[in-house]
């Protein structure tokens, strides 16, 4: 079931290149999207994910989804369980990944973002285009969603990690080199 979730915080992006999680992985192109537990659009998330465990599951689904909700096997999260990074205490997130490079689109949604454009970045607010889906094969069963996009929304405070260094962090090493030639 495809759905974009508005205004949203996008959270580790690998969404210009692919990228493994463990040494041995595919890699893959991916986000965490964070939501406040009182997203506007909370309940419409919920109903996708019961859908398409309805649709796969049938009269089972219910006990199923409960099932895979306390461990944590669908899509969205709790971000109190990932407290230690910026962002994610107080909120949930949609952790959602594709083999296939996602669009990344400007604010007019027309425009291709790269990752020279400096944006979308960690902590930078989207929309992101997400299509969830129910597992059941020999890995197990899930409620996934893939990544078909992200539209730069709105500049927010990068997350830890998305700033580079500034000339104060370095040292004025060039009277050594004066040194060195003598």
């Amino acid at each position: 079931m495809k759905m974009t979730i508005k205004n949203c915080r996008l959270a580790f992006p690998a969404i210009f290149e692919a990228k493994a999680v463990n040494p041995g992985d595919t890699p893959a192109f991916s986000a965490s999207l964070l939501v406040g537990k009182d997203h506007p659009q909370l309940a419409e998330i919920k109903k996708a994910i019961s859908t398409v465990g309805a649709d796969k599951w049938k009269d089972k689904a219910a006990a199923i989804l409960k099932q895979l909700e306390a461990g944590g096997k669908t899509a969205l999260h709790d971000g109190d369980t990932k407290a230690s990074y910026d962002g994610f205490e107080g909120n949930l997130f949609i952790s959602a990944r594709n083999q296939s490079k996602p669009a990344v689109k400007d604010r007019d949604g027309k425009t291709d973002l790269t990752r020279a454009d400096g944006r979308p970045y960690g902590g930078c607010y989207v929309n992101a285009v997400v299509e969830f889906w129910a597992q059941d094969n020999n890995y197990g069963k899930r409620v996934n969603a893939t990544l078909l996009g992200v539209q730069f929304v709105r500049d927010g405070a990068a997350f830890a990690g998305g700033t580079t260094a500034s000339d104060d962090d370095f040292e004025d090493l060039s009277a050594d080199e004066a040194d060195s030639l003598m």
